[in-house]
């Protein structure tokens, strides 16, 4: 049957159920309440059938949005018995999100791709639609699991059609998926709707509907049936009311007019978190007391509020539901809870809600049970849910102290959720109350949770290290560094000034004194890396190297050593403890800090240069940072690309990249967005040979008055910025800049700051001591810092040729090329083209390699397939179905000319071991 007014939309589905074989969709239909979203899903799941397709469907209820996972529990139904063909830690995650097994707290990114690849394998059989019904009501992990399912179906013949409500918030709906925005109908096909549902309408009642209706479907189909019957039939239309409220009171309308047992069903009906005939007769034959049975439905099937089929109440509309509840009193709703909560005594959980539900009056023992709920839905990995079960424990608390205690866990779960009004409303809430210092200090940081501290400080530096130190003394040494982890990212993200910079460091160090802690804790190296990467760069550097000859690190660990070391400038060790800890959180599902560790990884090699791991690294982190809404650190890594496009020669990418991040990092003052931006737009002014406005970008990092100023960052870049100057005859206008350098490094062993000012020396020093700084540089150690070893190479090859000693510059001028070239940074290459040409001596054109024509994914995938991995295990990987990896393979292998796994592995052998090689007088190349 086709929907009037809908041609488009409908054609829009159709494409996409005709396409499936080819490529899979997520699709959002959005639109205000009654606009039609529900016919048009349907429309889409009666086509997928009579294609030959499989239909998954599931619909949120607003009274089960406490229950974790219960949306994806209706849309797997069908297929869970193929759960046994999925990997076996991705089975593990389902079976106990899905409340089937025991389990660690299964992460809800590693429940998503359990689910993907379950649906995969059911469409392996025939294709799939899923449908998802009033998405804006679905438990908050269904949400987040089907939102990581809908980014992944490129792929798949798989086609995702859900429904999201305006106004309302949807994990799903805010997934930046593919909209389909239903608009209100048009007059004609309001008017055609309106006459095919309601005929012979009298005329002025039939204009006065048409006008409330708005172009509304729903509107039209249900006004009609109690407008005539009002008093407003014949009064002025009641536009300052909206139509949803509109809609509602129809429907209330409507009840009245129905027996009082019928009345008291559907009231039960509308509370119960099951759609189950039977809970709702047994739990109503408790509110009434008396006999019911099925027949006290007739009426209301007859009034077309429900619909009765396979022994499941549902109700026509979620308005209806909505409407029901709201004409409720309190003590018909108590009644309804505590009826359905004697009914359903075998299922904790739900039970103990409804038990609440029914308490008006503090009682700590439903506390208790509520809080225990929330622990269970936690280990699940429902944190929606589990915050909704510690507010509604914290009302009912006794307890004062416990009161606070639930509102402030709730607070940090809802931190995790990036829901800041929940947090704030919490917060507030346990503010108004009397607290204990520990309670005072985790108000004042949970305030401080959101967005990296940028928005809203509410907490300086200088006072979380305050609280982090009291803290500690009361026992509480696991919040106290939290708290100053809080602490050393403000000393990141913005500048805080010395003397908090210092306060950070001296609680850090009390804490290192502190018996019961490791003073190697790789949170208290983070913490001093952070807030003083010079003054204690040694320190930290020291450790990390005694910390790293040990055995035995869990990812997590990894992780914060690797981003210490990245900022002291240790950038070989931070890759390769960011590689580390990048590999451990893929497998425990952690997305969001995976991205921070392919961050760093991707930001350390960037700096030396490896461009074979910068760019997927990079590119993955920037997508998961969106996935799992980290705005800021997306901004850093989009400079982190831009930087990546800069030594690739992309002028017009770095443009566009430098822009979005600096869109990010501007309006808060994101000091490494706003560094990295400039660093990057630096050097793609120094590879295009723009030396004059390179030195002006780069400048810029060394004004503490200037936003781009960063303590750390500045050190990266000082090698960029003397090779500008030294080409723009801003020799002497750096000298400050060098004094300042000079000091830090007699302060910390960074590799970046000495190997930075060591290439800055030579090409600053006059013709008498240039070769011999210029030696000195080469001779340092260098074996896994090539792209500053080859750029050093360059400048004395070139530097040899202005001495008209050609001859000995060849080799030097040689070695850099062939590095540049392994290396891939293609502006650099052609600078040593240029001066071997000057010196007498042509170069063959640079190969081009997968770099240049893969994208950043598609090299990824073609590195692990060349390492020897099967699809399933790159699938495990990177979070995507196997099909999905399949084919980007087969637009890898044409793309380089290769036919299978083991000339891939040939192709991919980009940056050989460039050692020392090419270093010496002899000359010899780098091969």
């Amino acid at each position: 049957m086709a929907l009037v007014g809908r041609a488009a939309e409908t054609r829009q589905l159709r494409g996409h159920i005709a396409n499936v074989r080819e490529s899979g969709i997520a699709l959002v239909v959005r639109g205000e309440a009654g606009v039609g979203k529900s016919a048009l899903l349907d429309y889409a799941a009666r086509r997928a059938v009579a294609s030959g397709m499989r239909v998954l469907t599931t619909s949120g209820v607003q009274s089960e949005t406490h229950l974790p996972y219960a949306g994806l529990q209706q849309l797997l139904r069908p297929i869970r018995h193929g759960i046994v063909q999925i990997p076996d830690r991705q089975r593990a995650a389902l079976e106990a999100a899905l409340g089937g097994a025991d389990s660690t707290t299964p992460d809800v990114f590693l429940v998503g791709l359990a689910v993907l690849s379950l649906i995969a394998e059911a469409a392996e059989t025939a294709p799939v639609l899923v449908v998802v019904e009033d998405s804006h009501w679905l438990d908050l992990s269904t949400s987040h699991v089907l939102a990581f399912v809908a980014r992944r179906l490129e792929s798949e013949p798989i086609v995702l059609v859900a429904a999201a409500r305006e106004g309302f918030f949807s994990s799903l709906a805010g997934a930046e998926l593919p909209e389909l925005v239903l608009s209100p109908l048009t007059a004609d096909a309001a008017a055609t709707l309106l006459d095919s549902h309601a005929p012979g309408l009298d005329p002025a009642l039939r204009r006065r509907v048409l006008a409330e209706a708005a172009g509304n479907p729903l509107a039209l189909t249900e006004l009609p049936a109690t407008a005539a019957a009002t008093t407003e039939g014949t009064s002025t239309p009641t536009f300052w009311t909206p139509l949803t409220e509109r809609l509602e009171r129809a429907f209330t309308i409507r009840l009245a007019g129905l027996p009082a047992l019928t009345r008291t069903l559907l009231q039960v009906a509308a509370l119960n978190d099951s759609p189950s005939l039977t809970e709702t007769l047994s739990a109503l034959a408790r509110v009434t007391d008396g006999d019911v049975g099925t027949d006290d439905l007739t009426p209301a099937v007859a009034a077309k509020l429900i619909e009765v089929e396979r022994g499941e109440i549902r109700f026509r509309h979620p308005l209806m539901r909505s409407a029901i509840h709201q004409s409720m009193s309190l003590p018909e709703r108590y009644a309804a809870h505590a009826a359905l909560a004697d009914v359903i005594a075998d299922q904790e959980d739900r039970r103990i809600w409804h038990r609440a539900a029914a308490t008006a009056l503090p009682d700590e023992s439903i506390a208790a049970q509520l809080h225990a709920a929330a622990v269970g839905a936690e280990q699940r990995g429902g944190i929606g849910a589990a915050v909704m079960a510690l507010d509604h424990a914290a009302r009912l608390s006794q307890d004062p102290v416990l009161r606070v205690d639930r509102l402030l866990r709730a607070a940090e779960l809802a931190v995790e959720l990036g829901r800041r009004e929940v947090v704030t409303k919490l917060l507030d809430e346990a503010s108004r109350l009397d607290l204990t210092t520990q309670q005072r200090a985790r108000v004042v940081w949970l305030r401080g949770g959101f967005d990296e501290g940028l928005r809203g400080r509410t907490a300086d530096t200088g006072v979380l290290a305050e609280l982090a130190e009291a803290v500690a003394l009361d026992g509480d040494r696991d919040l106290a560094i939290r708290i100053l982890w809080s602490a050393a990212q403000r000393c990141f993200w913005t500048e805080p000034g010395t003397d908090a910079r210092q306060r950070v460091v001296d609680v850090a160090e009390n804490l290192m004194r502190d018996e019961q802690l490791d003073e190697h804790d790789s949170w208290l190296l983070a913490i001093l890396a952070y807030a003083a990467p010079i003054d204690r760069g040694a320190v930290v550097i020291e450790r990390l190297n005694r910390i790293v000859a040990t055995s035995g690190h869990d990812a997590r660990m990894d992780r914060m050593l690797g981003t210490g070391a990245l900022m002291v400038g240790s950038f070989d060790l931070a890759q390769r403890l960011s590689a580390a800890a990048a590999a451990g959180l893929r497998t425990q599902g952690r997305l969001g800090l995976l991205a921070r560790a392919l961050g760093a990884e991707a930001s350390s090699a960037v700096q030396l240069g490896d461009l074979s791991v910068a760019i997927p690294a990079a590119e993955e982190s920037g997508r998961l940072a969106r996935e799992t809404t980290q705005p800021y650190l997306h901004g850093l890594v989009r400079a982190i690309e831009a930087a990546i496009a800069a030594l690739r020669g992309e002028q017009a990418r770095v443009q566009t990249l430098t822009a979005e991040a600096e869109q990010a990092g501007l309006p808060v003052g994101a000091r490494p967005v706003l560094a990295r931006t400039q660093m990057a737009r630096g050097l793609a002014a120094l590879g295009a040979g723009r030396f004059d406005e390179a030195y002006t970008q780069l400048r810029r990092l060394h004004d503490p008055a200037d936003p781009c100023y960063q303590v750390a960052l500045r050190c990266f870049a000082i090698a960029d910025l003397v090779d500008a100057a030294a080409h723009c005859g801003q020799g002497a206008a750096v000298a400050q800049i060098m004094r300042e350098m000079e000091a830090a490094a007699l302060k910390t062993p960074s590799p970046v700051l000495h190997a930075g000012l060591r290439f800055a020396r030579a090409l600053l020093a006059d013709d008498s001591e240039a070769e011999q700084l210029y030696t000195a540089a080469l001779s340092a150690d260098l074996a896994g810092w090539p792209f500053i070893r080859a750029r050093t190479q360059l400048a004395y090859g070139a530097w040899l040729r202005r001495q008209r000693r050609a001859a000995d510059s060849r080799p030097h001028l040689r070695a850099a090329r062939e590095t540049f070239d392994a290396l891939g940074v293609i502006p650099w290459s052609d600078r040593a083209r240029r001066e071997l040409r000057a010196s007498g001596e042509t170069s063959r054109s640079r190969s081009l390699d997968a770099r240049d024509q893969l994208t950043p994914q598609e090299l990824q995938i073609a590195q692990m397939a060349a390492g020897g991995l099967t699809n399933r295990e790159i699938g495990q990987k990177l979070y995507l179905s196997h099909r999905t990896v399949s084919s980007h393979l087969h637009r890898i292998f044409p793309k380089l000319g290769v036919a299978s796994r083991s000339e891939l592995a040939s192709m991919l052998h980009l940056v050989p071991d460039l050692g020392e090689s090419g270093a010496g007088e002899s000359g010899s190349t780098v091969t």
